[in-house]
């Protein structure tokens, strides 16, 4: 019957059956903020865990589909939903009017609040009166921030904002400022880990938190997230998933001296600082094909090739980086409609960033040989072409070397920047495990350990380098 009405209907029986399976193979990429701990952060094996994690996994095991996580950060990963980087996102994301003009939410899954905290030592901010010219830190994006710049006039506090929770509790922890915002559950969990605050207030009233995904997209995987929800409450399995975290039996840290906490982290530092490399070694490939592209076109003789590589590097040089990886991996993907691999967005981002800076490089090695030697070849009867190659560019590679090598150093550094797309490299990797261990001083002590002792060497090979080719 089924197959009479979908001749009767003109449509092939083999293209429902494709498209279902299509279906059911589909890979959902689930955009996460895994340093908003205990609702999603990596444990000491490097795996995504947390209330939304186990929820996720255990809804998707229930529904019978497939996903991905893509660790991008709060702001990051709204971003990605937006530009359809990503099919949905769960970060502890409120469920607000606002967000309902950009979102679909699924029902909600937990109730949450606002809670102040302050340094464990300090007895003389108690309430919200207290906070009277000073310094609050909130997250951006949060519930806690909305509700920080609802209050800061009354109170007479000044808002300073942060990217994540670790950042801002540090600050408090600092001494910079007074007392930070959080959403309670996770303000708790911080304290039971020992990140050197106090719950002092209350809990707001607050949204309560949802599953989201683009308005009018992916209705299917917000019905199976539902329907998933609603079994494991039904069944006890949601509960247990709460109380493993937010119970009264919650795993709590294994004390560690500092040395043993560096330890258990350098294995994820390790891969995010191979990651940094890999991105470095293959963006500055991309740029010197690119450098010497547009640099030989900025020294010929043609003025359309020389105004064509001006644009190119006045474009690319004058945009800030994180600017431009704003642009690449959320701003093209939203205006054209197509979604970007983050390796590929990270890659664009750096190769032309540096290539601008190689363009330049390479015109400025040319042009400081002096023009004597060009004219000198010339009226020997060498072609230009030759005389460019066999006098002139063998001189500039000698000027040119001290500034590739610089632009090594820069283009390594500059990986951390890409940090705020949620890249994870070296530096995104120091703040994953500083989110679940609260221990900034050692791990970022460990992290500019590891970028000085790795740029050294690059510099010592470099320089050595320099030298055999000085010398000949």
């Amino acid at each position: 019957m089924s197959l009479l009405f979908l001749i009767i209907a003109g449509i092939p029986a083999g293209t429902v059956n494709a498209e279902a399976a299509q279906a059911s193979d589909k890979i959902y990429q689930i955009g996460t903020d895994t340093t908003f701990a205990p609702f999603e952060f990596q444990d000491a094996n490097g795996k995504f865990v947390g209330i939304d994690m186990d929820l996720l996994a255990a809804i998707a095991k229930d529904q019978n589909f497939k996903f991905e996580i893509k660790s991008l950060g709060f702001n990051a990963a709204v971003q990605a939903l937006e530009s359809n980087q990503v099919d949905g996102v769960i970060a502890g994301m409120s469920i607000t009017e606002e967000r309902k003009q950009k979102f679909d939410f699924s029902d909600p899954y937990f109730d949450s609040g606002v809670i102040m905290a302050v340094r464990k030592d300090n007895d003389e901010v108690k309430n919200y009166e207290d906070l009277k010219g000073k310094k609050v830190a909130v997250k951006t994006g949060t519930e806690g921030y909305t509700f920080a710049e609802s209050v800061a006039s009354k109170y007479g506090f000044t808002i300073v904002p942060f990217d994540d929770s670790a950042q801002m509790y540090n600050d408090v922890n600092t001494g910079n400022s007074i007392a930070c915002f959080d959403d309670y559950p996770v303000l708790a969990y911080g304290v039971k880990q020992n990140n050197g605050l106090k719950t002092v207030t209350d809990k707001e009233k607050g949204a309560s938190y949802g599953f989201a995904v683009s308005k009018g997209a992916n209705k299917e995987l917000l019905d199976k997230f539902n329907a998933g929800l609603t079994n494991l409450r039904a069944s006890g399995e949601y509960q247990k998933i709460l109380d493993k975290y937010l119970g009264e039996n919650a795993l709590v840290p294994a004390n560690q001296s500092r040395w043993g906490l560096i330890q258990s982290s350098l294995p994820a530092l390790f891969v995010g600082l191979g990651k940094t490399l890999l991105y470095t070694l293959i963006s500055l490939f991309f740029a010197f094909i690119l450098g010497l592209i547009f640099g030989f076109m900025k020294v010929g003789r043609n003025k359309f090739l020389r105004g064509i590589a001006t644009v190119f590097v006045d474009l690319f040089r004058g945009i800030p980086l994180i600017v431009l990886a704003f642009f690449i991996y959320f701003g093209i993907p939203q205006a054209l409609g197509f979604t970007m691999p983050m390796f590929l967005a990270a890659i664009l981002t750096l190769s032309l960033n540096a290539g601008a800076y190689v363009t330049e490089i390479i015109r400025g090695g040319i042009q400081s040989i002096d023009r004597g030697q060009m004219e000198a070849a010339r009226s020997l009867g060498l072609p230009y072409r030759k005389a460019m190659f066999k006098i002139i560019i063998p001189q500039a590679v000698r000027i040119m070397i001290p500034a590739f090598i610089n632009q090594l150093v820069i283009t390594l550094k500059d990986t951390s920047i890409l940090s705020v797309i949620g890249l994870v490299e070296l530096t995104q990797s120091g703040k994953i495990v500083i989110a679940r261990t609260f221990a900034s001083f050692d791990i970022w002590l460990t992290v500019a350990v590891m970028y000085l002792v790795v740029i050294t060497i690059l510099t010592k090979i470099s320089s050595r380098l320099e030298g055999k080719v000085r010398h000949g």
